[in-house]
């Protein structure tokens, strides 16, 4: 910081404003109260388009949903004490699964501060361990330049959240000064050496058995096209985490599919066989690899990950290019890996191993709803380009296993964190963020009453969500754990007391139906995707369905349970 120059005296609060619309800033996503108030005296005619969640939580995920459509940052605004507390959980999911996102929170007076004032809280202590950077706004002269470098943060290198405390003083308060911050210019991250990129051309050339394992760092690294080129180039099988899906179209004859605790049997068979896992945007997530000891016990690894600190963090490997992603993958030219044997087997595995949706409905009791398939049948009838958000569940599992993603933007899904309640509000987030695009939340009826407020928002502003509603009447992956490990000692996840969804939605002013029967099924997708404004589908399924594969917690990726 360098020294002040003098403008027109403007308060912090409006500071606050000029500053968001100087970075970009299009959509708020926010709840007022008392110590945020002066921002939003000052934003009324700002140009700004301010979103009224019902809940701050609900704020916060829509600005996660906005920013992983999007590619932006997400900006989401709540007053001292319980709303920032409120924001809390969204700031940890957004830490997790390294999501952009600027959360500004009002604050007591500065000379209250530390005097457990009416509705204080510490919340910049309270988030410092979920937040890549966070500020406490001393002087309104340092909000230009402190709201510049707050969305650099946010967005460069591995993203992040950050947070902006802003004491109601210091909003208040006006100045003519400006302090000049440090520049931060877009970097350009390095690459690998040319000597390691030499070696693990070297290590692809010789594997007998090679496989790509990629995460969500693909997308967030811009290097989707580059690992499709690479793909092919070298033709190398492909499995994928949660966040990784999409990287490659689902479709692909070169992709196995998720592997890890719910992951595919032909994706789980080829990581625990490969001899080279080339690792791209992945952290070896406990949820993807099992017993960690015994995953892909045959391989050597190659490790590609912007942040450092993740390469050696879990699994020790045998060469790493940190850097650019992007860069890296477009630098690696092997030729056509000569495992022709290998790919024989995987595709193969992949071939045997495929979903018989047919076979599983005809088990559905009484005709009713089978779930996997609905979903499958629902994202190959919806448009190219649909987005899909999910809740945490078994629906969201079912989701991985069998939608279908063209693009890791068209999948949003909660992974290292798993919140409920995640899928309406990041929805709305991302629809507010491609309103020419279809966007699909697959939520149950445990997760949708998490923050189920939302409705009022997406009523108010006839957001045209698409919620898919799975209604098994209990918490269906607790209840399945509790079959599978835990003797069906089946304890606290009876919802026999749902509410009819159907008409709750419709309370809210909100289209509304009910499927009970798979007949019903084909007329109600129809019904869903031809909506022009928000609708619910309330889909009645069976209790007992359960979600598989799975790999039991402290087992090898190779020992899945079946159904």
């Amino acid at each position: 910081m360098t020294h002040p120059e003098k403008h027109p005296a403007k308060s912090g609060a409006q500071l606050l404003i000029d500053s968001l619309k100087e970075q970009g800033v299009d959509i708020l996503f926010g709840y007022p109260g008392g110590a945020i108030m002066p921002v939003y005296d000052v934003l009324p005619g700002s140009g700004l388009k301010h979103i009224l969640g019902r809940h701050e939580q609900g704020c916060a995920m829509a600005a996660i949903g906005y920013a992983r459509a999007t590619g932006k940052v997400g900006t989401c605004i709540a007053t001292s004490g319980p709303g920032a507390t409120n924001l809390v959980t969204g700031i940890a999911d957004a830490y997790l699964d390294s999501v952009p996102i600027v959360c500004i929170t009002g604050q007591v007076p500065s000379d209250l501060m530390g005097t457990d004032a009416f509705q204080e809280v510490d919340i910049y202590g309270i988030t410092l361990p979920i937040v890549k950077h966070s500020y406490i706004v001393r002087d309104p002269a340092d909000i230009p330049g402190m709201i510049a470098e707050a969305y650099y943060i946010a967005g460069e290198g591995r993203p992040g959240p950050v947070l902006i405390d802003l004491p109601k003083d210091v909003a208040n308060a006006t100045t003519e000064e400006r302090h000049r911050w440090r520049p931060y210019p877009k970097v350009k991250p390095e690459m690998g050496s040319s000597e390691h990129i030499k070696i693990c051309e070297d290590m692809i050339r010789a594997a007998k058995k090679p496989l790509f394992y990629i995460g969500g760092g693909i997308a967030q690294g811009s290097g989707v096209q580059e690992l499709r080129a690479l793909v092919e180039r070298t033709e190398i099988p492909v499995v994928s985490t949660l966040k990784g899906l999409g990287a490659m179209p689902s479709d692909h004859p070169h992709f196995l599919g998720m592997l890890g605790m719910h992951g595919l049997k032909a994706a789980n068979f080829a990581v625990q066989e490969a001899d080279l896992l080339i690792v791209a945007g992945a952290r070896f997530d406990d949820r993807a690899t099992g017993k960690l000891d015994t995953f892909a016990p045959k391989a050597k690894i190659i490790h590609m990950d912007i942040d450092i600190a993740e390469i050696n963090k879990l699994r020790k490997v045998d060469i790493w290019l940190e850097g650019s992603l992007k860069k890296n993958l477009a630098a690696l030219n092997p030729g056509k890996s000569s495992a022709d044997d290998w790919r024989e087997l995987c595709y193969g595995r992949r071939n045997e191993f495929a979903w018989g949706y047919e076979a599983a409905q005809n088990q559905v009791e009484s005709g009713g709803v089978y779930a996997p398939k609905l979903l499958h049948d629902l994202t190959r009838r919806a448009p190219e380009n649909a987005i899909i958000t999910s809740d945490v569940g078994q629906h969201q599992m079912w989701t991985a296993q069998h939608c279908y993603f063209d693009d890791p933007n068209d999948h949003i899904s909660s992974g290292g964190l798993g919140t409920m309640g995640f899928g309406v509000p990041a929805g709305l987030g991302a629809q507010l963020g491609c309103p020419e695009r279809t966007v699909i939340t697959v939520s149950g009826d445990g997760s949708i009453m998490m923050n189920i407020q939302e409705l009022a928002t997406l009523n108010r502003y006839q957001i045209p969500l698409k919620i898919v509603l799975l209604d098994n009447g209990v918490l269906g992956m607790v209840r399945q754990w509790q079959e599978v490990f835990f003797d069906e000692n089946y304890s606290e996840v009876d919802l026999y007391d749902n509410p009819d969804f159907a008409a709750l939605a419709r309370a809210f002013q909100i289209d509304a139906f009910t499927v009970t029967k798979q007949d019903e099924v084909d007329a109600g997708i129809d019904k869903l995707l031809a909506a022009k404004t928000p609708i619910l589908m309330h889909v009645k399924i069976s209790p007992s369905e359960n979600v598989w594969p799975l790999v039991p917690p402290g087992r090898s990726n190779a020992d899945m349970m079946e159904r």
